[in-house]
């Protein structure tokens, strides 16, 4: 079934876009917690299962997505739709991606309140913000992977073995330390370091 999706997306058929239409749906279905946290899931499916871009051109989407106004979640399925299939594509899949909350959202204002102090919906939304701290924790080390450290080879954070085929980008890790001071010393708007960052990124890497 996989390897049928991936051909009719590849081929750019209609079916093709319903099927990646129905991704994004999905990945706005399950996502909980943020844009941050559907990164991690389109990576698997559009990247690890599909194979529809590369790791590179994934991040490349994820910085433009962070660097521009919107939600970044919704933000990527309109870049990826694009990519894929054009305006049009980008168009659909954007829906596709942010019907799940509008469904959501209109039933929880609906009956929310009638069962708001209820000892299970508590406990259910205390245990959720752990999960999905973890889970943009993940987004989080996958993007420092890729910004900051390449790959010689095989490399696993989870295995110190493969540690000694990354070599850290130099360049990129000392301006992510700068930004990480600035952001936490001064209250300066970040967007002002993402301009510096790409200002940097033309001058030194």
């Amino acid at each position: 079934m996989t390897e049928f999706i991936i051909t009719e997306i590849q081929s750019h058929s209609l079916l093709g876009l319903l099927c990646l239409t129905a991704v994004f749906f999905y990945v706005g279905l399950i996502t909980v917690g943020g844009g941050l946290v559907s990164l991690t899931v389109i990576q698997q499916v559009i990247v690890d299962n599909f194979r529809l871009l590369s790791t590179e051109s994934f991040y490349n989407m994820v910085a433009i997505s962070e660097s521009t106004p919107g939600p970044i979640g919704i933000n990527m399925a309109t870049y990826v739709g694009t990519e894929l299939y054009g305006a049009g594509g980008g168009i659909v899949t954007t829906v596709g991606e942010v019907m799940p909350s509008i469904i959501c959202i209109i039933l929880i204002a609906r009956f929310f309140a009638a069962f708001a102090d209820r000892k299970g919906v508590k406990a259910a939304f205390s245990t959720l913000r752990p999960a999905v701290s973890g889970v943009i924790a993940v987004a989080a080390v996958k993007v420092i992977q890729i910004s900051l450290i390449t790959m010689a080879g095989d490399f696993s954070w989870g295995d110190m073995h493969t540690w000694k085929n990354a070599v850290v980008q130099a360049p990129n890790a000392v301006f992510y330390l700068v930004a990480l001071a600035v952001l936490f010393k001064t209250k300066i708007h970040p967007v002002f370091i993402v301009m510096a960052g790409g200002a940097f990124g033309v001058l030194f890497c």
